[in-house]
């Protein structure tokens, strides 16, 4: 970065990638900065800046001090360990120290007391909560929600007879005639972990398992008019069950709340749905197979006079936007999810389930809400006479 990249930058003031600092005296201010910049997406801190933008410049018997703190810190304040980057830059107003961390590879960091330091805005805070420690776990793929043990579930509370039918249907051998045991077989496959059911297979084969994954349970609502705020509705419901019993639930959800229209001639043609069945089928699927675990929230299904949202916990992964899916592009969140509804839901893995609903009916819309850590599927309905 030269001077002229470096004034240009500093003018469009701080923000979740640039800090500002006048300097630093003491370790632990700098290992929260650093450690948040490293459980983000990464970013520069200016050092001899102040708040306002404003170069100050940093003495030049300061800089040897303020890089053997910064060295000291990155190894010896932080966990894991990080390697950022320095660059004196010479200003009319003195010297800048431009201190860049990268992205880490090793989330989460915390520093030394044990305290885990994510951006917020142009700021930082403390993460609190157990969702946004194991998200940034999860952002790393150090640890993936669908392989996670359901606390106080066991085999028990597996539907053996249904997973029988399944694997019969999709394994060579059937289940009665492999040589391991039920439970070695299951652990193998992760639908057990340490004894308990996974979360994948307690939302693909478990019993009863509302009350103990609520957050698997779709609200749906068809209101009267075209706001959330209406207190006016035809028609709620939450749908439980297995995922397979939630799909199908949802689609007769829309069955029942949405309009049939005659397409061909003949008093006695059965219509159909005014949002083709395939687009309605490949968004639900993706909503239910990509959410985000991590994100304790309902996939919700409104239906408004004007428009059909489906709005599914957790942002899109960080390497996707929402062009890019509509081209087929893809990230898997929830892999071991995801290798098993091929065999389940009408879902081929392939990543191409936006285009085909994009194909099927082109009036649809996506947000990708990172400050609400959630993701919009507006979909347009028709307006019919």
């Amino acid at each position: 970065m030269n001077t002229l990249e470096l004034l240009q930058t500093i003018s469009l003031g701080e923000d979740s990638e640039h800090q500002f600092k006048r300097t630093f005296t003491n370790t632990e201010s700098l290992a929260a900065e650093m450690v948040a910049f490293s459980n983000g997406n990464g970013g520069i801190i200016f050092v001899g800046v102040e708040d306002n933008g404003s170069v100050c410049g940093v003495d030049f018997r300061d800089i040897q001090r303020i890089n053997q703190l910064i060295s000291n810190v990155a190894s010896q304040n932080i966990r894991p360990a990080i390697n950022p980057t320095t660059q004196n830059i010479s200003t009319d107003k003195g010297i800048v120290i431009a201190i860049t961390i990268p992205k880490g590879n090793n989330k989460p960091y915390q520093d030394k007391d044990g305290v885990f330091w994510i951006k917020s805005g142009s700021d930082k805070r403390k993460a609190t909560a157990r969702e946004e420690i194991k998200r940034m776990f999860s952002g790393d793929e150090s640890l993936h929600a669908d392989e996670q043990a359901v606390s106080g579930t066991s085999i028990d509370d597996l539907d053996l007879e249904y997973f029988i039918r399944y694997f019969d249907e999709n394994y060579k051998i059937p289940l009665n005639k492999q040589s391991l045991p039920v439970k070695t077989l299951l652990h193998n496959l992760k639908i057990l972990k340490d004894d308990a059911l996974s979360l994948t297979g307690a939302l693909l084969f478990g019993k009863d398992m509302e009350h103990r994954i609520p957050l698997a349970t779709v609200k749906a609502v068809t209101f009267v008019g075209n706001s959330m705020g209406d207190t006016q509705f035809i028609d709620k419901r939450e749908i439980t069950g297995k995922m397979i019993d939630i799909y199908r639930e949802a689609i007769v959800f829309f069955h029942n709340n949405l309009r049939l229209i005659q397409v061909e001639e003949g008093f006695n043609t059965p219509g159909q749905l005014e949002i083709p069945l395939a687009a309605l089928q490949e968004l639900v699927v993706n909503a239910l197979i990509h959410r985000d675990f991590f994100v304790p929230a309902s996939i919700r299904l409104m239906i408004f006079r004007n428009r059909i949202e489906i709005t599914s916990p957790g942002h899109l992964p960080n390497t996707l936007t929402t062009e890019s899916i509509k081209y087929g592009i893809s990230a898997k969140r929830n892999s071991l999810l995801s290798s098993f509804a091929i065999h389940i839901l009408p879902y081929n893995g392939i990543g191409t389930g936006i285009t085909r609903a994009l194909e099927a009916y082109p009036h649809i819309f996506f947000e990708d809400d990172r400050v609400g850590n959630q993701f919009k599927v507006t979909i347009a309905r028709p307006e019919i006479s």
